[in-house]
Parts: C-alpha cells; structure tokens; sequence
C-alpha cells in the first residue's frame, strides 16, 4: 500500500503519512461498520482522499493541480496488485528508491528497513548503535534528499541497473539478518522480516535470472530460513549441532543448493560463497558429518573478498572445527580489539575455550558476552551457559 502511494504521490513522506492515518481510520470504524469485501483496496482509497486533502493545502497551485490530477485517477481497484504497475512487486521499485546511490549508504540501509522492511525507528537505531532522535533525523534527511534530488520512483533501466544491484542486495540481506537476529526485544526469530527479504530476493531474481550473486543471496538465505523450525524450542535458542536435522525443510534446501550451485560457478562473490557454505552445512546428515575442510576453504575464500572482522569470526571457528580448537583461538584473540563490543565474538570464544578444558576462561568470555548481548533469547542462552560452568 505505501509503494502505490509513493508511486502516485511522488513523495515518500506524505505517503507514509497518509497510509498510517488511513490504518487508524480503520481500526476505529472497521470494529463498528464491518471489514470491508477487500480491505487494501479500502486502506489506498482513503489514504488517496487523505493526500489529496493534504495537498489541497499546499501553496503551489501549479504542481498542486498536477498532483491532484493524478491522485483522482487511482481508484480502488477490484484487486489491488493490478495497481502495480509493470514490475511484478511494487516493492521492487520503492527497494530501488531507498538505495539510490545520491544518498550516503547509512541512509539507504535506514530507509529501506524503515519502508520496506516495516521496522521501528528505534529498532534501526539499535541496529545502528545510535540514540532514536538520531536515526529519526537520519531518516527525515533522507526523504528530504530524494524529494531534493528529484529521485525517480523506478527500477533503473538495464544501463545502470547492474551497478545499483549490489546495493540493493546488502540491503534485502540485512533485511533478512534483522529477521534472524533481532537487535532487542524478546523475540529470536521475526519470520515477517526473513520471509519478507526471501520474497525481494525472489523478485530481483526475476529481474536478473542470470546474475550469480543475485542466485547466491537467494539461495544463502532458503539455505538458513529453511532451518527456521529447529533453530529455537521453546523460545530458546538451538545450537546447530543440537538441532532435530528431521524438521529442516527439505523443498527449500533442494532449491536453495540448486541455486548456489549457479551462483558458485566462475568465480563466485561474496553472497554465492556464503551460500556455498550453507549448502555444505545443509548436505550434512549430522553434525559429525560436516565437511569442515570444505568450510574451512570456502572462508578463507571468502574472507580473501570480504576482509571484515565478522567474516574472520566465523572463519576463526571454522579453523577450530577443522584443524583444532588452538589454531581457531588464536585466530579469534588477533580479533578481540575489533569485536570487544559484539556478543557473538565473546560466545565463540567462550565455546572454544569450553571445548579446550578452560572453563575459567570460558566463564570470562561468557560474562562479556552477557554485557553487549540484546536479544531475549540470545541472552539466556548466555545465561545458561555461564550458569552450566558455575556449577
């Protein structure tokens, strides 16, 4: 509903505002008057008569008349999605707005998990370790520099779509690591967010069928949403090598290595070296089974196109699973002074230290643990594992 507003309105503000005022006209008559036949379709009706009150009130009457124009043309369709014009998800032009190169990168992540991705300002503003005022500026600049600019609301044309593309992608895949790894609150999963990522992926997809990296986002997040159901109990969280393997979804990890085997071919990128490592995951009968020298490989491959300290964290346990839990300790301390302030460095360090019989050492990175962690579920499991070597 908001990226047919914006597409009509040309104004990502004032559509936001008026989709927000046209669900609370809902909730307050919907609960005495009925649902209606087709309640999107009612939602973009209302929400095209609130903006054209808005702009009624504006002092240009020129741009004003031309705006009016087009608002009284959109009338509620018997099926919203014919409203969408010629790309398969109205989204996909919205995602392209929001990651317009004109805008610095912080802005174009912001934007798109504010518009696209549905979240608060205050959970962006935790993902971005920055006060709420702060990320709210941030996102007001930014929808005042699309308006500025004379932004399009569209899908570039094939010239520059392929070097919009991999902005695009970082934003669906954080979109989706939102989802798999929420940065507070009591949730461990938002399927909402995954499912809604997994669908962008989908549609870019569509668009370039033939692009590996667009394959291997794909397929790297089927591989992991497909491990969805096993991953907590309860609310807590599952470990990998304790999950039930019987309740992995079997469909999406037949298409999700299908898909990564395209996208590793040649020399493959970032996304399609992940997903590759996924897949090695997914193949696997049990955990004993895993083919850590494989991993192993495919991250040092990895870590060669994409030096961050998250990538060197996961290759650090790799090498541990792989050639022993010395070497993968001493890659991880050589990253202490990058990763003091993120939980998951201080849990690894804490599991391998377990594992090499230093429970005192395993205490103590799990206690740092517990300080940077923000997850609910995340959270106790720390605590569990701090409680288990108190004992």
């Amino acid at each position: 509903m908001l990226a047919i507003l914006v597409r009509i309105t040309g104004d990502l503000g004032l559509a936001e505002e008026v989709v927000q005022e046209a669900l609370v006209v809902a909730l307050t008559r919907w609960p005495t008057a009925g649902v209606p036949d087709d309640p999107r379709a009612w939602v973009i009706t209302t929400a095209r008569n609130l903006a054209i009150d808005r702009i009624r009130r504006r002092r240009r009457f020129d741009e004003r008349s031309r705006v009016l124009g087009e608002l009284a043309s959109l009338r509620a369709p018997a099926n919203p999605e014919e409203a969408m014009g010629a790309y398969p998800d109205e989204r996909l032009r919205l995602l392209f707005t929001c990651c317009h190169p004109a805008l610095d990168a912080p802005s174009r992540v912001a934007l798109t998990l504010r518009t696209v991705g549905g979240l608060t300002s205050d959970e962006i503003a935790r993902a971005f370790l920055v006060s709420r005022t702060t990320m709210q500026q941030r996102l007001v600049r930014a929808k005042k520099k699309i308006a500025a600019a004379g932004i399009p609301y569209a899908v570039p044309d094939p010239a520059h779509l392929e070097e919009r593309l991999s902005g695009v992608l970082a934003v669906v895949y954080l979109i989706f690591n939102e989802g798999y790894g929420p940065t507070a609150g009591d949730e461990g999963l938002r399927v909402d967010l995954a499912e809604e990522a997994i669908h962008l992926g989908r549609v870019l997809h569509g668009l370039r069928p033939d692009n590996r990296e667009v394959a291997g986002l794909l397929a790297l997040m089927l591989l992991q949403h497909a491990r969805r159901d096993a991953r907590f109990h309860d609310g807590e969280v599952v470990l990998l090598e304790e999950q039930d393997r019987s309740q992995w979804d079997g469909a999406a990890i037949a298409e999700g290595r299908r898909l990564a085997a395209f996208g590793v071919e040649g020399r493959p990128g970032p996304y399609a070296l992940q997903a590759a490592i996924a897949a090695v995951h997914a193949e696997a009968t049990t955990y004993e089974a895993t083919d850590w020298a494989q991993i192993e490989l495919l991250y040092r491959h990895l870590r060669a196109r994409v030096p961050s300290p998250v990538v060197a964290l996961n290759h650090a346990v790799a090498i541990a699973m792989a050639h022993g839990d010395a070497a993968g300790l001493a890659v991880l301390e050589s990253l202490e002074g990058e990763l003091a302030g993120h939980h998951l460095f201080h849990c690894a360090r804490g599991a391998l230290w377990m594992r090499s019989g230093s429970p005192e050492r395993a205490r103590e990175a799990y206690a740092s643990a517990l300080e940077t962690v923000g997850n609910g579920p995340e959270r106790r499991f720390v605590e569990r594992r701090l409680a288990a070597l108190a004992v």
